[in-house]
């Protein structure tokens, strides 16, 4: 429909299906006059036939044909309206308003330098400058046209099935409608009015901003408790560490002060068994040099039977000691490889001591972890409570879904965790082959699965009965002390942690540092093969105790 303007007297020109100066107008039996494509659209889209205004119904649609008087009177209005807004142009400079610039939107109606947009219409999907919207301002028909801010590719806003404005909002189907869709497609839908469901939309656009502020508000002030906690932690730990090493200090400097006085005592005694021994000797050397002077005296006589007898009398020895065999040892010999057993002794309690309060500390993160019966291949035998596996040497017929292992003996837990930490202990008492640990979810489940933190798991094994070793990169050959009945297994995702305890010996077997994890984590189990019922026991997933 051509956009016109009509004098503040001539509303009867309007037509009240497109609010717009009739275009071919038509009158109907009940004396009511509409565009001829308004009209004949209109009834188009619905069930009958009656008049928009009135509601007066027809039982035929009647013959329309243009009203020549109307259509002339309308004629001349136009002719009238395009004087007068020629007439303003010309009167009104326009260096007086904005000349349209690149990026900006420009008048539609201007023929020669075109002026800066003010406004669009959304009826006449038209964008007017200051001189031209002038009639939208002042003439009442076009006064209800709506006006926005200037926009481009105002045929956008047309439907493009009736061509006419998208002045409605269908909830129904979440779309732009016009007034026509409302008695076709959308008929009996839910319907308002463009402005209401942007404020709508608004109103819950600004609700669900405002809530995920406030969730991430509240995540700093939970990042930032958390940062309390583990500076708080992190104290506890330097005063707990400096504790254990002053202890330990304490320990080595008075194990190295023993050592010391003990090799210091035994020196002072081989001293003084020496002085002892130099004493008597020199007692001797005394006795003899003192017989020996009366032997010089004998010689000087020249009395032989005297000389003779007197030679007998000194032919017996003064009291001297047998010295062949006595001698000074030195004792120390082992000394300071006792006392570095001792120390070691003490530094051995001590780190069970601390082993036991790090198991205390990851146990606070015990996990309820069920197997996942989905994930188990077919050898495989899960409890009713999901809580052992053992290998039944028997292959049962179990659909071969995505997520079942086809070749490897083993089943994941149902539980997944991608972030925090967890920890879970597992009874692999009586076996003589297992594995266990932890696997992301995307891990290979059809054919052979590499055991190693490059193929998306992080396990240790039990192999012929006292052969134990890290599936790291590469492997490590573990040497434990005892053989574990209990195996914990701890995780810090974000420290990129995966640990493993013997429980009751409360000792750490291995821990994988260094980890990147960015997918979910299962707990992974694997009985291993039944070896003619050798290696029959169950993995038991054991409560915390």
């Amino acid at each position: 429909m051509a956009a016109a303007s009509c004098t503040p007297s001539e509303d009867q020109f309007l037509c009240s299906i497109c609010l717009d100066v009739f275009t071919d107008p038509v009158a109907l039996q009940c004396g009511h006059n509409f565009c001829k494509d308004c009209i004949t659209e209109h009834w188009d889209r619905s069930d009958r036939c009656q008049c928009p205004m009135c509601k007066e119904a027809f039982n035929t649609r009647p013959d329309l044909r243009v009203n020549t008087f109307i259509s002339e009177m309308v004629a001349q209005f136009r002719r009238s309206a395009q004087q007068k807004a020629s007439s303003s142009s010309s009167s009104s400079s326009s260096s007086e308003q904005q000349v349209f610039k690149p990026g900006e939107v420009p008048c539609d109606v201007c023929t020669e330098t075109k002026l800066k947009a003010l406004k669009s219409c959304l009826v006449c999907l038209t964008s007017y400058c200051e001189t031209h919207l002038e009639p939208h301002l002042t003439m009442s028909g076009l006064k209800r046209h709506q006006l926005i801010d200037p926009v481009e590719n105002l045929e956008d806003r047309m439907c493009l099935k009736h061509d006419k404005p998208l002045e409605l909002f269908c909830k129904t189907d979440q779309t732009c409608v016009c007034m026509l869709c409302t008695v076709s497609d959308h008929k009996m839908h839910n319907v308002v009015p463009l402005k209401e469901a942007y404020e709508g939309e608004k109103a819950e656009r600004e609700t669900d901003i405002q809530q995920m502020i406030q969730k991430r508000q509240l995540k700093i002030e939970e990042i930032k408790h958390s940062v309390d906690l583990s500076k708080e932690e992190a104290d506890r730990e330097i005063a707990e560490g400096g504790k254990v090493f002053t202890a330990l200090k304490e320990s080595a400097e008075r194990g190295q002060a023993n050592l010391i006085n003990t090799i210091k005592e035994k020196q002072k005694t081989t001293e003084n068994q020496a002085e002892d021994f130099i004493k008597e000797l020199e007692q001797e050397i005394s006795e003899l040099k003192k017989r020996s002077s009366e032997v010089e005296q004998v010689t000087h006589s020249e009395d032989h039977l005297h000389l003779l007898q007197r030679f007998m009398s000194l032919k017996v020895a003064p009291p001297t000691k047998d010295w062949t065999e006595v001698s000074i040892h030195s004792s120390h010999e082992g000394t300071v490889v006792r006392a570095v057993v001792q120390l070691e002794e003490t530094f051995s309690k001590e780190m069970k001591k601390l082993l036991e309060a790090e198991l205390k500390r990851v146990q606070k993160y015990a996990v309820d972890v069920t197997l996942d019966p989905d994930t188990a291949h077919p050898y495989l035998i899960l409890s009713d409570d999901g809580k052992q596996v053992s290998d039944g040497d028997v292959k049962k017929n179990l659909p071969d879904n995505p997520e079942r292992f086809s070749d490897c003996d083993c089943v994941l837990g149902k539980q997944s965790f991608s972030s925090g930490r967890f920890y879970f202990e597992v009874q692999v008492k009586g076996k003589t082959e297992w594995d266990l640990g932890v696997a992301r979810g995307s891990i290979n489940r059809k054919g052979t699965i590499p055991l190693s933190p490059l193929w998306g798991n992080w396990t240790i094994w039990l192999r012929n009965g006292n052969e134990y070793k890290a599936l790291d990169g590469p492997p490590v050959l573990l040497s434990l002390k005892s053989q574990p009945q209990k195996v914990g297994v701890f995780v810090d995702y974000e420290e990129g942690l995966v640990s493993f305890y013997d429980v009751d010996a409360a000792a750490l077997i291995y821990s994988f540092t260094g980890c990147s994890f960015t997918d979910k984590l299962f707990p992974y189990f694997s009985p291993c093969d039944n070896d003619d019922g050798k290696n029959s026991a169950p993995l038991i997933i054991s409560p915390i105790k």
